[in-house]
């Protein structure tokens, strides 16, 4: 009996391990409650097992349990001090509590520890942009977009940066990239036309705007800066665009009413 009993005691103590696998199923079909579940009775054999640990910090993430989160991410430091994805997923959890002082610090010990992760790179200038770091932002951003040359994002947040710290050319060229990889990007448009229209270029932001109240008939700013457009270009229509704009609340339509009179 006493083998029998061994056996039946072992298999029942299998039962209560886990396995990474399983929790990793459950994880990439949503079902984050089961993951935690499983990586649970996985970290009760293998308490330093890091690739449960990211994954159990990740599920707590999804359903917004945000400081167990930390702590399994804290956790994973501990144990490697090296793991650039722990740092950045607290860096992602501050960015949506809208602290982007300790957002930006723990992404840039990301960056540190893995300097060639675009999503990191990405979301560490998005936080210095938020921070007023501009230059800086725009040389990480500089960075992600080497490693991703096509994705429109890394254009749109440089054009940001670059508009910020004066560098006129630089944004404008930035936006161009943006709208080449992201013609729909409506926000790009617009400051590409406030850029053109900077630098004297007005029949090329009075395309812009156009395209902007196509898609938003409500952008009363677009409306404004379409009506200065069409002033520069002796198009008598564009008081109308300027009059309706101040009187919708435009400052800036307000402003340049005197090209009016």
């Amino acid at each position: 009996m006493r083998p029998f009993i061994s056996i039946f005691l072992l298999i029942t103590c299998v039962s209560c391990f886990g396995s990474f696998s399983e929790g990793e199923r459950y994880f990439r079909q949503g079902e984050y409650e089961n993951a935690i579940s499983e990586f649970n009775r996985t970290l009760f054999l293998n308490v330093n097992d890091i690739k449960s640990l990211h994954l159990r910090a990740r599920s707590y993430e999804e359903l917004e349990e945000f400081d167990k989160a930390v702590e399994d991410y804290q956790t994973i430091i501990q144990y490697d001090p090296t793991y650039a994805q722990a740092f950045a997923g607290i860096g992602k959890l501050y960015w949506k509590r809208e602290d982007y002082k300790n957002a930006q610090k723990y992404l840039l010990l990301a960056a540190k520890e893995d300097e060639k992760d675009f999503d990191t790179l990405l979301m560490l200038g998005r936080a210095m942009l938020m921070n007023e770091d501009y230059q800086r932002a725009d040389e990480f951003l500089q960075l992600a977009k080497e490693l991703n040359p096509t994705d429109s994002r890394a254009y749109f947040y440089q054009g940001m940066a670059r508009s910020q710290i004066g560098d006129i050319l630089g944004a404008a060229g930035s936006f161009n990239m943006c709208l080449k990889y992201d013609p729909e990007n409506i926000t790009a448009k617009y400051n590409r036309g406030l850029i053109l229209l900077l630098i004297g270029n007005s029949d090329w932001a009075l395309e812009d705007f156009e395209d902007v109240l196509k898609a938003n008939p409500n952008h009363i700013e677009a409306l404004a800066r379409r009506g200065n457009a069409k002033i520069d270009m002796d198009d008598p229509t564009g008081c109308k665009d300027l009059r309706e704009a101040a009187e919708k609340g435009s400052l800036y339509a307000q402003m340049n009413l005197e090209r009016c009179e």
